[in-house]
């Protein structure tokens, strides 16, 4: 299929004179494609945002327990455990567009049903843990698959940028999200979960706009095409473990993706359960704030989303840089002092400051390193890849706030993020004196 000139396939060449200013910014907003995705996922994450604000508060409402959240935080990741790496195959042997079609839907169904339970009013946490068990599932197909569609959406040259962007427009809808949320949750929580319902079709509709060369699947093996029906499906199933194994493969042998892949999960394990634990930081910490504690913690994840949007915005306009391996470890030192020093935070002037920099440096980390990955990975193996890396990246979190939401109603929650930022700060510094592993620090 033929393409305009805005279009990926026919984007400026990669000779093309440096550009400055708002150029180097939004570079990758030039191109169509992209730029249709790009506005329906900020829509669509705006609702999502919102929702997660009302059921964070809608969970720590009926429970009173940060160990609750964390549950309902790793349920819904969960699925990304157990069915990503099986949705990077599949990624990258079918229709990209359909199966974040078919995304959008599961994910559409969660908040509805959400909604209408609420509404009725029989909601109980089994039933939130449920849904957000149901919602991971859609993600865990349709991650892969979305990630694997950004190098097709614009030229190699403009693929840091646009994940750059990417990540601005999910930290934008981070501070919009919650900001809309608190002011929908006067009328009621199901409406929350309605609107993000309908934020759903957003993508579906900005998916069907998209000019992309049709979908080839890759030639079916005559010999499994012969088998009968039952022998059919187990060396069909033969041949998808052959690929995940593929994917495995390369990135245990690639010293540089192995390296980040570990890095991440690291990282997203002892840094983002500063979000599980917000809830109860704004209530049971900031006691002395200004406002009620959700309108503590609607402003303490507005600032978070907004540190994380400048965090992206200054990686996305250097695009690739020299010394990007060694910046990674220099941030997650400066990260995990952020964390230890919001711990001890007690006003909310002084938090707010705080956790729009640990936003900030947790998104220049993860624009670099995630842009490393797209660079690195070859087109055929790009969907099992990122998807390892995703579980990895996505993974990190719920675990590692499953361990700290236990530890918090255990101990407290200063004291968890004190020796979680702690270990980061420690652990980096450690690598970035004595010399990181030599495959990242020579990028």
């Amino acid at each position: 299929m033929s393409q305009s000139s805005d279009d990926a396939t026919s984007a400026p060449p990669e000779t093309e004179a440096p550009r400055t200013g708002i150029a180097r910014v939004a570079a990758a907003l030039t191109h169509r494609n992209f730029r249709i995705v790009w506005l329906a996922a900020l829509g669509s994450t705006i609702g999502t945002w919102m929702q997660n604000y009302a059921q964070s508060w809608l969970v720590f409402d009926l429970t009173h327990s940060s160990f609750y959240k964390s549950v309902d935080d790793f349920l819904a990741q969960l699925p990304i455990l157990l069915f990503m790496l099986i949705g990077g195959v599949i990624a990258d042997r079918h229709d990209r567009r359909k199966l974040l079609t078919g995304s959008q839907y599961v994910q559409a169904f969660s908040a509805f049903t959400l909604a209408a339970l609420i509404f009725s009013g029989h909601v109980k946490i089994w039933h939130i843990f449920a849904l957000s068990f149901i919602t991971g599932c859609g993600q865990s197909f349709g991650g892969p698959a979305y990630q694997s569609m950004i190098p097709s959406l614009v030229p190699r040259r403009d693929l840091p940028n646009a994940i750059a962007l990417n990540s601005t427009q999910f930290n934008l809808s981070r501070v919009l999200g919650p900001s809309a949320g608190s002011i929908v949750l006067l009328l009621g929580a199901g409406w929350c979960f309605a609107l993000n319902g309908l934020s759903f079709f957003i993508v579906v509709i900005a998916l069907m706009m998209l000019r992309l060369p049709p979908h080839v699947p890759p030639a079916p093996d005559e010999r499994i095409r012969a088998l009968p029906p039952a022998a059919r499906r187990r060396a069909q199933l033969a041949v998808l473990g052959t690929e995940l194994r593929s994917g495995l493969s390369y990135v245990r042998r690639n010293p540089v993706m192995l390296t980040l892949t570990m890095l991440v999960f690291v990282t997203t394990f002892l840094i983002m359960p500063i979000s599980t634990l917000m809830p109860a930081f704004a209530t049971n910490v900031l006691t002395h704030g200004p406002g009620t504690p959700a309108s503590r913690l609607s402003m303490l994840m507005a600032a978070q989303g907004l540190g994380a949007i400048v965090g992206a915005l200054i990686i996305g306009s250097r695009g690739r840089f020299r010394h990007m391996g060694r910046v990674l470890f220099a941030v997650q030192v400066v990260l995990g002092l952020l964390l230890a020093a919001f711990s001890q935070a007690r006003t909310l002037p002084l938090s707010l400051m705080l956790v729009f920099m640990c936003g900030m440096f947790f998104m220049a980390l993860f624009s670099t390193s995630f842009s490393l990955v797209q660079l690195t990975v070859p087109e055929a193996l790009r969907g099992r890849v990122i998807s390892i890396y995703m579980v990895a990246l996505r993974g990190g979190w719920p675990l590692g706030g499953l361990v700290a939401g236990a530890m918090a109603d255990r101990y407290s929650v200063p004291g968890v993020l004190m020796v979680n930022g702690s270990i980061v700060a420690i652990v980096s510094l450690v690598l970035l004196i004595a010399g990181q592993p030599r495959s990242l620090r020579e990028i």
